[in-house]
């Protein structure tokens, strides 16, 4: 499978999983109606487990810039490579948001808050405080990067010794880092923790025909982008500083 295409496929499922169960949960009228967070992160951490499974032996299943960015920074992955997959990862993203829309059309249909019509597509703060913000999704992606960075080796190569995804960290691990971290630094941003997954159904929410939507929230959209990279690049300088594999 053609590296792009991989990425693209492995973040189309994560978004159709991680939408379609911000929509069961917080839209009316779906079996899994206010059933909570503990159902979202968990689904999240499944969807991410299934697109790595799909793309892992062909692109490495970064699934998200950040991983990319770090990797790069790290020195794991060649920065040429990086416009690539971030591409792949964003038209994704709004592939896979859009297939969720499609399935729960007609529960977006009988909901009338904009706000819960825009929740499948987009992080919101339970708290509008940007610095706070801000912070939450530096910290959130900064564990992740660390700990793919500390769990990715031998490096998945592309054929040319140019190392490109997570090795030996695997598709299950990777689902119980994203789980936890959901659980718990989640709660006050959404833990976008991934530019693509909220760039792309942000895009999707404002083209899409959805009945009765409001903004998307665009004033707030750079936190969820900024922050995940200044995250990756903090990992990232802390694995370098450390010694790249070895604590010294």
């Amino acid at each position: 499978m053609n590296i792009f295409v991989a990425e693209f496929v492995g973040t189309s499922l994560l978004l159709a999983m991680g939408s379609g169960v911000v929509a069961n949960v917080v839209l009316n009228k779906t079996k899994g109606n206010n059933s909570g967070w503990i159902v979202i992160t968990t689904a999240w951490a499944l969807g991410v487990f299934i697109g790595v499974v799909v793309a892992g032996p062909y692109s490495g299943a970064h699934l998200n810039p950040a991983v990319s960015v770090g990797l790069a920074i790290s020195g794991d992955f060649e920065w040429a490579m990086v416009p690539k997959y971030v591409l792949a990862q964003v038209l994704g993203a709004m592939f896979g948001s859009g297939v969720a829309w499609l399935v729960y059309k007609d529960h977006f249909d009988v909901t009338e808050d904009p706000g819960l019509k825009f929740a499948p597509f987009g992080t919101v703060p339970a708290i509008r405080n940007t610095p706070s913000n801000l912070i939450s999704e530096i910290v959130g992606t900064s564990v992740l990067i660390i700990v793919i960075l500390y769990s990715t080796d031998p490096m998945i190569e592309d054929g040319t010794g140019t190392p490109i995804g997570l090795g030996s960290l695997g598709a299950l691990p990777v689902a119980f880092l994203v789980w936890v971290i959901g659980l718990a630094l989640g709660g006050t941003t959404g833990y976008a923790i991934n530019p693509a997954r909220d760039l792309g159904p942000r895009l999707m929410h404002q083209l899409l025909p959805i009945k009765g939507k409001g903004s998307s929230n665009w004033d707030y959209s750079w936190v969820p982008i900024l922050g995940p990279i200044l995250g990756a690049a903090l990992a990232a300088g802390v694995y370098l500083l450390l010694g790249a594999g070895g604590i010294v």
